[in-house]
């Protein structure tokens, strides 16, 4: 495959084919030519400040215009795009900029009173105006290489300190390249954006029009309950799922958007095996589901032959192996192991993580990028994705998956969302704790709720706890953050228990 260079191939297309829309707001299109202005002005602006190629620039913003000039406007200058949810506070925040070290912050208004007494010497610059910023035709900045590091994107952190994930200019443009064969992009598609930018399935959504002739709709945020209304509108072909998004749009009551729409495709993942016909049926809408990780140019394998709860076959410039424990390659049949990664491309994994060594010897080694994701072949010898390695609990001698379990409690009619994690048991390894976010308006039993996934969970995976939540903690790519998930005994339903009495010679088994 030929890297063209994202910088370069923005300011070609500035100047051929300045008029055609690089995207859409609810109010106004966006052209291409401006998109390469304005990255030529943030770049020279930036550089008159003093700033010089390599430096670290923090950007707290929500999705807009100013934001997305921002953010080319960063490429185009070589400097490094540290992308942060503008939600962030504390010490998840201070662990960035100690991390990274930026000479620079950029960010909404609001937000400048939560960098008081951050660590590291920088400027903060609030970015008030959301629209588009005037341009300038040309820059005198070389253009970065494909190899020049484009961005430091820190991992969700859904179960410890996010770790920053050293991004060139050549895996963004892999990433970009990846979704464009997945969701099978032909000209004139239109990709709904719901997506943060801050966020790997924004970042290479907002880089599609530089390689494909497509144009995005931008929407400020995920609402389950406009999102058919905002796609139809917007004359959109395309919308991107992560994490629960599928079974959310699922459980919103039916209406008359359900079909009122021009999508054809649905590219993502996350998607349950179970909520797959059913959405497919429901809005007319083919699931395209993929597999991959920031530290791997985003996607790895997908799957284009409607294969229900396969993640596919890895891109051209992958090769995936399965390995147990052992060390043992796995084939079809042969049960699950550790994804790891290799690729044909040099470039197309990440050098490591950001001033970590350690967690860059643990993850990058000679045989291969591994992932720490749970994996298996089916007998076509497509990849099935069956959660984190680390998201499992040892409990009455088995290993539980959280997203096996998950996934069935997330059928259940009054339950919106579900998070397992384990606790301490009274005696042994762990016990199981179910936190349910219920449907809006409902009141479930969490005994009624636990009988019916006993029915569907073998005993040693059925939960001992369960706990009603309002609202889960989310990354931005709306998968929930279980470390922080307050283990409250007080606040729990307990389920009968189910152990055998201890034996009388004292044998705790």
């Amino acid at each position: 495959m030929q890297i063209q260079g994202l910088a370069n191939l923005l300011q070609d297309h500035g100047r051929n084919t300045p008029q055609r829309v690089f995207a859409q707001t609810a109010t106004d299109a966006i052209e291409m030519g401006q998109v390469a202005a304005a990255a030529n002005a943030v770049a020279e602006r930036l550089y008159d400040r003093g700033l010089q190629k390599g430096d670290r620039v923090v950007v707290m913003m929500s999705n807009s215009p100013a934001s997305l000039a921002i953010i080319h406007g960063l490429m185009r200058a070589g400097l490094v795009w540290v992308p942060v949810n503008p939600a962030l506070v504390g010490e998840p925040l201070a662990h960035v900029m100690r991390t990274t070290d930026p000479v620079l912050i950029l960010c909404d208004p609001g937000l400048e009173a939560g960098f008081s007494g951050m660590p590291g010497n920088f400027a903060v610059e609030v970015i008030a105006d959301r629209s588009m910023p005037s341009g300038l035709a040309e820059s005198s900045i070389p253009l970065p290489s494909p190899d020049d590091l484009a961005s430091i994107m820190f991992t969700s952190g859904t179960t410890g300190p996010a770790k920053g994930v050293m991004v060139t200019h050549m895996m963004l443009e892999l990433a970009a390249e990846a979704v464009a064969l997945c969701a099978d992009l032909a000209p004139g598609d239109n990709l709904f954006m719901w997506e943060p930018f801050y966020h790997i399935g924004g970042a290479q959504v907002v880089l599609l029009p530089l390689l494909r002739e497509v144009r995005l709709t931008l929407a400020d945020r995920f609402s389950a309950s406009q999102f058919w209304r905002q796609v139809s509108e917007g004359g959109c072909t395309h919308i991107h799922h992560l994490g629960g998004i599928i079974q959310i749009l699922l459980k919103q009551p039916e209406g008359a958007w359900d079909r009122k729409h021009d999508v054809r495709i649905a590219w993502g993942g996350g998607c349950a095996p179970d909520a797959w016909r059913p959405f497919e049926e429901r809005f007319g809408v083919q699931i395209r589901e993929c597999y991959g990780m920031t530290e791997c140019s985003s996607l790895t394998t997908w799957n284009d032959e409607g294969a229900v709860g396969s993640v596919g076959r890895p891109a051209p410039w992958f090769d995936v192996e399965l390995k147990d424990q052992a060390g043992r390659i796995l084939g079809p049949g042969e049960g699950r192991g550790e994804i790891i990664v290799r690729t044909s491309l040099p470039g197309a994994i990440t050098q490591g993580y950001y001033r970590n060594p350690e967690a860059t010897a643990k993850a990058i080694r000679p045989d291969g990028f591994h992932t720490g994701d749970s994996g298996s072949w089916d007998a076509e010898g497509r990849l099935s994705f069956h959660g984190r390695l680390t998201d499992s609990v040892r409990c009455r001698g088995e290993n539980v998956s959280a997203f096996e379990v998950e996934s069935v409690a997330s059928r259940h009619p009054l339950v919106l969302d579900a998070a397992m994690v384990g606790v301490p048991a009274q005696i042994g390894e762990y016990d199981i704790q179910l936190f349910i976010q219920p449907q809006p308006g409902t009141s479930p039993d969490p005994a009624e709720i636990w009988a019916w996934m006993a029915q569907q969970l073998a005993p040693y995976q059925r939960p001992r706890y369960i706990a009603l939540v309002p609202d889960f903690p989310r990354t931005a790519s709306q998968r929930i953050q279980k470390h922080l998930m307050p283990i409250d005994p007080a606040a729990r339903w307990e389920a009968a228990q189910t152990r055998k009495p201890a034996a009388t010679n004292g044998d705790q088994r």
